[in-house]
């Protein structure tokens, strides 16, 4: 009997020591699952300036361990859907107001992570050297998407060629003109296409981003544009789920570190403004 109770109490000894090393086991993270650290973010960008910053912010990425994938998209809204669908971790290419509309409109969460840089739009045209040249009743273009429609009616106001009414401000509309001394007839159209339809209108609003992908200089080039106190700050966007991610964080840091502010300061010569 005696001989029988150290042997059991040995076998359970054994068994005890055995579920604690198991449970042990269980609880260390697999190598590659969800506690490890994220070194590879996938940014959605429109082409043109966006798209050379952010293959810029890649390079540097790169020496400090961050695989960044650039994925390229032709208008303002793709890029805002794919990051809401969970197909990319972050995209480039918005402003505030922007993106606040958007996110009303299409129910979505996305935010801010970091301010980039300043687009500042203007006005060009392939007839007209100065905005007082304009015909009267002549057809100007400005973007259909409601964010930049505002702000291009704002420049265009800027501009003397029309007034608004007081305090519509991101809200403008062509029904909002209350004053149009040339009659313009205001063409809403596709901003990516705007650049390409210079030849077909009298004078027309581009964001800085396609008027270059164009072959245009914005600072030389445009007869018109906004200044540098613009509040239509670009930024770094990502879905509120994700926006502690440290991987994004690292990316927000790299994009404004001192080699990616010269690389814009150089490579743009003055047409984008870096705004951190």
């Amino acid at each position: 009997m005696k001989k029988t109770g150290i042997l059991l109490s040995t076998l359970l000894l054994a068994a005890s020591l055995l579920t604690a090393c198991g449970g042990k086991q269980e609880a260390a993270p697999a190598a590659g699952g969800a506690a490890a650290e994220q070194t590879k973010v996938k940014v959605g960008v429109t082409a043109g300036p966006h798209e050379e910053i952010l293959n810029k912010v890649k390079e540097v990425a790169k020496t400090q361990g961050l695989e960044v994938e650039v994925v390229v998209f032709n208008d303002y809204v793709q890029p805002n859907q794919a990051l809401d669908k969970g197909n990319l971790d972050a995209n480039s290419f918005q402003t505030i107001p922007f993106l606040d509309k958007f996110n009303v409109d299409h129910k979505t969460k996305i935010v801010e992570i970091g301010k980039t840089v300043t687009f500042p739009m203007g006005l060009y045209s392939t007839k007209h050297k100065k905005v007082e040249e304009v015909a009267e009743g002549g057809v100007v273009g400005i973007q259909n998407d409601p964010t930049n429609r505002a702000r291009a009616l704002l420049l265009y106001q800027a501009a003397g060629l029309i007034k608004l009414k007081d305090g519509v401000g991101n809200a403008a509309t062509p029904l909002d003109i209350v004053e149009n001394p040339k009659k313009l007839e205001f063409k809403e159209l596709e901003a990516a296409f705007l650049a390409r339809s210079l030849n077909n209108v009298e004078l027309a609003s581009i964001n800085t981003n396609f008027a270059m992908e164009a072959g245009y200089n914005p600072k030389k080039d445009s007869i018109f544009s906004e200044t540098s106190d613009s509040p239509y700050v670009n930024i770094l966007a990502a879905n509120e789920a994700n926006k502690d991610n440290p991987a994004l964080k690292k990316l927000v840091e790299i994009y404004r570190s001192e080699e990616v502010k010269k690389f814009i300061d150089e490579h743009f010569e003055g047409a984008v403004l870096p705004s951190w």
